[in-house]
Order: C-alpha cells, then sequence, then structure tokens
C-alpha cells in the first residue's frame, strides 16, 4: 500500500512537472481516487475561509462534479479528431490529476493582506493555475493523444474560448469570474476595475478567435479522416 502510494504520488508531481510518465493503468483506480480526492480538497481550500459560501461549496462537491462535466466536454470535442488513447475515463483521470495547483486557492491571504491586495492575488492564483492546467492539457494531447502540434493547438484553446464565448453570450462571464477570483462586483468595485479590464481583453480575445478556431477544427477533423481513409488504403 505505501509503494502504491508513494509511486501515485511520485507520477503526479511528474505530471505537474511536464515530464514523460506511463501510469499503471493496472491500478487505474487507485490513481483516480487519488485525483478525486485531491479536487475534493482543492474545492474545500477554495471556500473554507468563505463566509458567504453554501453549505456545497464548503464541502468541495462542485469541484467535484466540474471535473467530470469538463472531462465530458473535452472528451467529446477532442473524440472527432481521432486522438490515441481517448477515452472518457482517461480524460477525468488527467483533469483528476491536474487539479492540484488550485491549492493556492487554499491560501487566505484575506488574512494579512488588505482586500484589494487579496482580490489582486486570487486574480494572480487564478492566472497561475489556468495557466498551468493548460499547458499540461497541451502537453497531454501531444504526448498521450498524439495529435500533431496544430492540432493540439486548435484543440487546446477551442475549449477555452467555446466556454468565454457561451458565458459571453449569456451574459455570465463576470459572474464566473468573479466566482474563480474571489472577486465581488458590488463591494470594491473600483479594485476591480483592471482585473475587469483584463477580462475584457481574454473575453474578446475569445470571441474574435473561436470563429477561426472552429473552422481549424472542422478542417483538422477532415485532414485527421482523409489521412485515416489513405491509411486504410
Amino acid at each position: 500500500m505505501t509503494t502504491l502510494l508513494k509511486k501515485v504520488w511520485g507520477d503526479q508531481l511528474r505530471l505537474l512537472g511536464f515530464r514523460r510518465l506511463k501510469l499503471d493503468l493496472a491500478n487505474f483506480n487507485a490513481y483516480l481516487v487519488h485525483g478525486l480526492l485531491i479536487t475534493w480538497l482543492c474545492g474545500v481550500g477554495r471556500y473554507w475561509d468563505n463566509p458567504r459560501a453554501d453549505l456545497w461549496q464548503y464541502l468541495g462537491l462542485g469541484s467535484v462534479a466540474y471535473i467530470f462535466i469538463l472531462a465530458g466536454l473535452l472528451w467529446l470535442l477532442i473524440l472527432p479528431l481521432k486522438p490515441a488513447h481517448w477515452s472518457y475515463r482517461n480524460v477525468l483521470l488527467f483533469i483528476s490529476l491536474a487539479s492540484l495547483p488550485a491549492l493556492l486557492y487554499a491560501i487566505p491571504v484575506e488574512r494579512f493582506m488588505s482586500m484589494e491586495h487579496a482580490q489582486w492575488a486570487n486574480v494572480w492564483f487564478l492566472a497561475i493555475v489556468a495557466t498551468w492546467r493548460v499547458a499540461l492539457l497541451f502537453v497531454y494531447l501531444q504526448r498521450v493523444a498524439k495529435l500533431p502540434l496544430g492540432t493540439v493547438f486548435i484543440a487546446t484553446l477551442l475549449p477555452l474560448t467555446l466556454i468565454i464565448t457561451a458565458l459571453t453570450a449569456l451574459n455570465l462571464e463576470h459572474v464566473v469570474f468573479n466566482i474563480m477570483a474571489g472577486l465581488d462586483s458590488v463591494h470594491d468595485k473600483s479594485a476591480n476595475d483592471a482585473a475587469y479590464a483584463i477580462l475584457f481583453l481574454l473575453t474578446w480575445f475569445s470571441i474574435l478567435a473561436f470563429p477561426f478556431l472552429l473552422f481549424g477544427y472542422f478542417y483538422a477533423i477532415y485532414h485527421r479522416r482523409v489521412l485515416a481513409v489513405e491509411v486504410d488504403k
């Protein structure tokens, strides 16, 4: 048991360090339980010192549910690109193991910083965690899914722009950003202006990039299918 635990943690750290690794899928359940526990701890850590959080947020249930939904979205969206080793359970395992950086959110910066500085710290935490996870997805699609570099670029950015574009269409992007970064749109509004400026730029970049990425996505599907037909011949 101790040996297995060491191996799981070792592989976890190798994954986060962008090192090549080959998981022992005979112990898939052990890896998944580990990933779900990490995700749950990250969910608890995000809200443990937030007096306005709901019970389900204190219990970390939202984070656990989120990775199942995100795994389904990525699995369905990237499936037509014919990636190697592509299954829902593998994607779920990867996303759960990529949850660990979110423990940054558990740092109670509000306890030793002013509210304005704490909000900015949370924005930086969000930027670090998001960038780290996107980079991990990029590497995963390249090394494990064996997708070409251009296709990896599209498969990495398209889900992000799709989510942001959908949130913008529903006018929810500020709400989600507030929740993720720990901002309060009602109080200390002036302290959040710069953060909202960043959000505005990201939103417009996503909206502008989305049609091009979508075109590239369908072209990549067509190209992969043509290659598959030629190989079969």
